[in-house]
C-alpha cells in the first residue's frame, strides 16, 4: 500500500510517499481501505519529533480516517465487511489500509460523504471528552473556545450551541470571526486585540465564562484565570503558546476554579471505546438533525501531504484540512 513516512524529524517536506505492507489486524480489530484521513495538529507535533504514537502504534502518522471495512475480527460489533465507518486511531491514517480497534468505530452518519465523515472522529471524542466529561458543560452555561475557527474550535461551537450553551470564541482575523459567529458562537473577538478578554467580558453582559476551552496555555492561562466566572473551569488540551504559565492561586482558592487538560492519543481501550459509545449517543443525532455539520476547509491527494502541513501551519484555515486517499 501506499502509506506516509517520516523519513526525519522537521519541515513539511519530511513527509514522503512510500511503500509499506498491508497492515494485519488482530482481535477485535478491523482493517478499513481509508478513502479520507484527517490532518490535525497533533501530526504536525509528531512529525517534528515532540509527539511520538504510543509503544506499539505505528510510526505513519493520521489520528482519524473514514473507510470501508475489508476485513478483521467482527466478532459481536454487530459490523459486516463492505460497511461504511469512520474510526479514531492512535496513528496510521495517512495509508490506503489502516487497523483500527473495532470498538473505536462509528457508522458513517446518513447523508455525509467519507471526506465529511473522516473530519469528525478526533474533533468530536476531544470536543465531547474535555467539554461535557470533564468539564461537565451544560445547558445555560457561557463557554469561550479559543481558536473558534480551527477543526476543535468549529466542532466545539456547534455541539454547545446545539446542547444549549451561550458560547463566545476568539480568531485571528474578522473574516474568521464572522464565520464564529455564523457557526452559533453569540460573539467572536480576534484574539490578536490587545483587549480581547475585556471585549469577551463585555459581551457576556460583564460575567466570566463558566468553561473555557484553551488550545494555546503558556502566557494565555492567568487572562483565562481572571475571566472564569466563580465555580469555572479552564480546559486545556494543547500548549501553542507554551508548557509553563504563572497563575495567582488565590483567585483558584477564592473562587473555586479548576485548571483541567487531557490528551487522547494515549489513552486506555476501554476508555476510547466508552467514548466512541458517548460520541455516537450525544453527537451522532445531532449531525442527522442537522445542527452539527462538518466543515471542511481543503482537500489534499496523498502525494501532497507536505502542502496540507504547510497549510495547517500557517493558521490560515477554516475548519477541516483533509486527505483523500480513495
Amino acid at each position: 500500500m501506499r502509506a506516509i513516512e517520516i523519513t526525519a524529524f522537521g519541515g513539511p517536506e519530511v513527509l514522503q510517499v512510500a511503500d509499506m505492507p498491508v497492515p494485519v489486524p488482530g482481535k477485535s480489530e478491523v482493517l478499513i481501505k481509508v478513502h479520507a484521513a484527517g490532518v490535525n495538529r497533533p501530526d504536525v507535533l509528531q512529525r517534528k519529533g515532540h509527539y511520538a504514537p504510543p509503544p506499539g502504534v505505528t510510526l505513519i502518522p493520521g489520528l482519524e480516517v473514514a473507510g470501508e471495512i475489508v476485513g478483521g475480527d467482527l466478532t459481536g460489533s454487530g459490523y459486516q465487511i463492505g460497511d461504511r465507518v469512520c474510526a479514531l486511531l492512535a496513528g496510521g491514517a495517512y495509508a490506503e489500509y489502516c487497523v483500527a480497534p473495532v470498538a473505536h468505530c462509528l457508522p458513517v452518519p446518513q447523508g455525509l460523504d467519507m471526506i465529511q465523515a473522516a473530519s469528525l472522529p478526533e474533533t468530536c471524542f476531544t470536543v465531547w471528552s474535555n467539554l461535557f466529561d470533564r468539564a461537565r458543560l451544560k445547558a445555560g452555561e457561557s463557554l469561550l473556545v479559543q481558536g473558534g475557527t480551527s477543526g476543535i474550535g468549529v466542532t466545539a461551537i456547534q455541539i454547545a450551541t446545539a446542547m444549549g450553551v451561550k458560547v463566545f470564541a476568539t480568531a485571528g482575523s474578522a473574516e474568521k470571526c464572522q464565520f464564529a459567529q455564523e457557526l452559533g458562537a453569540v460573539a467572536c473577538v480576534n484574539y490578536r486585540d490587545e483587549d480581547c478578554f475585556e471585549q469577551l467580558r463585555a459581551a457576556n453582559e460583564g460575567r466570566g465564562m463558566d468553561v473555557i476551552l484553551d488550545m494555546v496555555a503558556g502566557s494565555y492561562v492567568p487572562k483565562e484565570v481572571s475571566l472564569l466566572a466563580d465555580d469555572g473551569r479552564l480546559v486545556i488540551i494543547a500548549v501553542m503558546g507554551g508548557v509553563r504559565a504563572e497563575v495567582d492561586m488565590a483567585q483558584i482558592l477564592r473562587r473555586r476554579l479548576t485548571i483541567t487538560g487531557s490528551t487522547l492519543r494515549a489513552r486506555p481501550h476501554d476508555f476510547k471505546a466508552a467514548l466512541a459509545n458517548s460520541v455516537r449517543e450525544n453527537v451522532w443525532p445531532l449531525l442527522a438533525q442537522g445542527k452539527v455539520r462538518p466543515v471542511i476547509h481543503r482537500v489534499f491527494g496523498l502525494n501532497e501531504v507536505a502542502e496540507a502541513h504547510s497549510l495547517m501551519e500557517s493558521s490560515q484555515h477554516i475548519g477541516k484540512i483533509m486527505l483523500k486517499l480513495n
